[in-house]
């Protein structure tokens, strides 16, 4: 069946920026706040850390090369690269890098993985459950497989579960060294794009931070905290 996916498929020269939608916290957890009450004493504490502690990072081009550009680099790029997993075009053997033509586009994929995967494993299925997610914008610059045209003909591609197909062609573009792809959506109305190559990846920006929480019915989204964005 995969060489009948590709006969006839062209490639997608795909030179924009693409929605990225990670974990992270909306307030970062103070490190001396288990000290004292005070915080007072905390920003003491900061303080007396950056006078004593020996410098961890230092690079020949700080105005290029700055620790706080690093770790948004690895936040919104590097880590699924360094950290394999099983996901829609990976078997877990290599890394692949998801990102989304919307925000939207990425809230739904997101919300499936987290509501009928983590939560689901775990035993979480009340109410209350909360999660905080950054969007970052990242800029792409690929010639992608263009997968969207063979949806119709190839319904496995999409398909809500089964990632028996969609494995074949992950492992045949990773194989042969082909930077990504572009397909549909199996969440939504919208195009997801996969990237296993770093290096097509760049400028990483942050667009906005996002919260979901169960509820009896499902998952409510929201961008600014306690107002409702998006239900799904």
């Amino acid at each position: 069946m995969i060489e009948n996916v590709f006969a006839g498929l062209g490639l997608a020269e795909t030179h924009a920026d693409l929605l990225r939608n990670v974990v992270s916290l909306r307030v970062s957890q103070d490190l001396f706040d288990d000290l004292s009450d005070e915080p007072a004493d905390w920003n003491a504490a900061v303080a007396l850390e950056l006078a004593t502690k020996p410098p961890f990072f230092t690079s020949p081009l700080p105005v290029i090369d700055r620790p706080f550009e690093d770790a948004r680099w690895n936040d919104a790029i590097g880590y699924p690269f360094r950290h394999w997993m099983r996901s829609r075009y990976s078997d877990g053997s290599f890394g692949v890098w998801y990102g989304a033509d919307a925000i939207e586009t990425t809230v739904h994929e997101t919300v499936h993985h987290w509501r009928n995967g983590l939560l689901r494993d775990a035993g979480f299925t009340q109410p209350g459950i909360r999660i905080e997610r950054k969007i970052y914008r990242v800029r792409c610059d690929a010639a992608l497989v263009d997968l969207r045209p063979a949806v119709t003909a190839f319904p496995l591609l999409v398909d809500p579960a089964d990632y028996t197909l969609t494995w074949q062609i992950g492992a045949k573009l990773h194989r042969e060294g082909h930077p990504g792809l572009v397909s549909k959506s199996a969440r939504c109305d919208g195009e997801v794009f996969a990237l296993l190559n770093p290096r097509l990846l760049s400028a990483p920006r942050q667009v906005c931070l996002l919260a979901y929480v169960t509820t009896g019915a499902g998952v409510a989204v929201e961008r600014e905290p306690g107002r409702v964005w998006l239900t799904l």
